[in-house]
């Protein structure tokens, strides 16, 4: 080895020592980090306990949640200060059951009835006026309902879906009054919104309400629940008391014998997993059965962003709507 070489062997020398050196402390970091937690025994499919409460609780896979709920409530009134207020209607006897409606500029236009959602424990008509644009522009009238939650009904989800029951007949069979079509009535819903939009397509209007079989139309239910089963076990069970008899009457998806209505169902990329596998189950279910359904996934929208969409003509949830409508974007 000549002297000119010994410089350059000992920087390579000097080099492998480093990378070793940084490899055994990069080791000795991984040790140190806490094991991940030990999955639990399943409860549903392959979530343990947690990993089901999680997938009910949509604010863990939406960290901007209290942002977007906020951005309802300023939008509605954006909404307001641009159509003006909506006519407020009773459709039942108790203080809550009440409907605001955003009248089209046509006459026997038809009528979009929304169904807002909020874990069946929160919402109100008041905060879900900012979709009416897009539908009052479109030719449509845009009805948001105001119902009990589950909370005030002491845990039965019964009351709630009879109270949406009732306030879609009473559209139908009022919707002359304020220039609505009784021949176009269409329900949309979100959330538990969705779930109890789905209620209503299976109810025997006929029996119950003396209206068509058919008297809706056509819905469009944004990131619903279905079957009632695994949200029996996840934590939804603390503040709603589930039955045998409660999860099988509100479970759309045994009971699509009962459904008459063309529908579409949509879910967002972002939202947690077993709201985007009731989705997809259902969709699969009613195709199945031989019912027209259309199944639409909104890229990049968690569970609160794909409710906004319902306000755009161009959104994934306001398309859809219009689409259902044979409606074409103002």
């Amino acid at each position: 080895m000549t002297s000119n070489e010994l410089p350059s062997l000992l920087d390579r020398r000097r080099m492998l020592a480093g990378a070793a050196a940084l490899i055994a402390g990069a080791g000795a970091a991984a040790a140190q980090q806490p094991a991940p937690p030990a999955k639990g025994p399943r409860v549903w499919l392959d979530l343990d306990q947690k990993e089901l409460d999680d997938a009910y609780d949509q604010s863990k896979y939406a960290p901007n949640i209290e942002q977007i709920l906020g951005r309802y409530a300023t939008s509605s009134d954006i909404t307001r200060a641009r159509l003006g207020a909506p006519q407020r209607v009773a459709y039942g006897p108790t203080p809550v059951e009440m409907l605001d409606i955003f009248r089209a500029h046509a006459a026997n236009a038809p009528v979009m009835v929304f169904v807002h959602g909020g874990a069946w424990r929160t919402g109100s008509a008041k905060n879900y006026a900012f979709p009416a644009e897009n539908f009052v522009h479109a030719g449509a009238h845009y009805v948001a309902l105001d119902f009990t939650n589950v909370i005030e009904s002491g845990g039965d989800l019964m009351p709630m879906i009879e109270q949406v029951r009732r306030a879609i007949a009473w559209v139908a069979k009022n919707a002359a009054s304020f220039g609505g079509d009784p021949n176009r009535i269409y329900v949309s819903g979100h959330s538990s919104g969705g779930h109890l939009g789905g209620c209503a397509l299976i109810t025997d209007w006929q029996k119950d309400f003396g209206l068509p079989r058919d008297v809706i139309k056509g819905a469009v239910l944004a990131c619903g629940m279905y079957d009632l089963k695994p949200v029996r076990l996840s934590a939804r069970s603390n503040y709603v008391k589930f039955t045998d008899a409660v999860e099988d009457a509100l479970s759309t998806q045994r009971h699509l014998d009962r459904l008459v209505t063309p529908l579409t169902v949509l879910h967002g990329t972002l939202d947690t997993p077993e709201f985007r596998r009731q989705t997809r189950d259902f969709a699969a279910a009613v195709k199945a059965a031989g019912k027209p359904i259309e199944f639409i996934i909104g890229n990049g929208y968690n569970h609160f962003e794909m409710m906004e969409t319902l306000a755009s003509p161009f959104g994934p949830f306001g398309r859809a709507a219009l689409d259902r409508m044979k409606l074409a974007p103002a």
